[in-house]
């Protein structure tokens, strides 16, 4: 079960960095919406990231939870920011992935 939490917080870190994306060259109230989703899913995935240490190891938690959020920020970047896709960014998120699933084949639970 603390598995399916720790990707929930994962996904929570993807979120949070999605609404941040929203946040540029707003103002006024649109710009505050999307701030207030932020630190919403900020404090969602660092309590999710806490319960789920509860039972999987720190060393493995951490990087699994910040892999899945910096992936997934890689990818929303491509999909929904129009950020540069190149082969080099392509096979660095690719070794991220793999270590990522690497780390979850490892560990003891």
């Amino acid at each position: 079960m603390n598995w399916i939490i720790l990707f929930a917080a994962s996904l929570c870190e993807v979120g949070f960095t999605l609404c941040l994306g929203k946040t540029k060259g707003l103002s006024g109230l649109v710009y505050w919406e999307w701030m207030g989703g932020s630190i919403v899913l900020y404090l969602a995935s660092f309590l999710l990231l806490s319960k789920a240490t509860q039972t999987i190891p720190m060393g493995t938690a951490y990087p699994i939870w910040t892999g899945i959020g910096a992936a997934g920020a890689v990818l929303v970047g491509i999909f929904l920011f129009k950020e540069p896709v190149t082969f080099w960014r392509l096979f660095f998120l690719t070794t991220l992935i793999s270590s990522v699933v690497g780390l979850k084949l490892l560990s003891a639970e």
